[in-house]
């Protein structure tokens, strides 16, 4: 067995950070360990993605530090297509329309509305 390069002592060095700072935050140990499980497939050779990660992680561990962190949650995007009123199909990602600027609705004025 070869000695871990140190990129990979930095991942370990993280994740055991990380787990230390989610001790008493709901959801945060779990959340963790699923997020490095799900990448523990990536290949050695895929650097740029792992530093990428490891740049993530960080950003992650100093938000679960600050005081203001009472838990992890995650963005969950729904699979597959989802029927919206009107007859429109999404991939679960919500939309405003008042923001879009691709909206075809015209802008609604005060008198209208009222």
């Amino acid at each position: 067995m070869s000695r871990p390069s140190r990129l990979q002592r930095q991942v370990l060095s993280l994740y055991r950070e990380l787990l230390r700072a989610g001790r008493g935050k709901p959801g945060a140990e779990a959340r963790v360990r699923a997020e490095f499980r799900q990448n523990a497939c990536l290949p050695r050779s895929d650097v740029l993605r792992i530093e990428y990660l490891y740049r993530r992680g960080r950003r992650q561990l100093q938000l679960l530090r600050s005081g203001h962190a009472t838990a992890m949650g995650a963005f969950v995007r729904p699979r597959g297509r989802t029927e919206e009123p009107g007859g429109t199909e999404t991939l679960g990602i919500p939309s405003d329309d008042d923001d879009d600027p691709r909206s075809t609705r015209a802008p609604q004025t005060r008198s209208e509305g009222q």
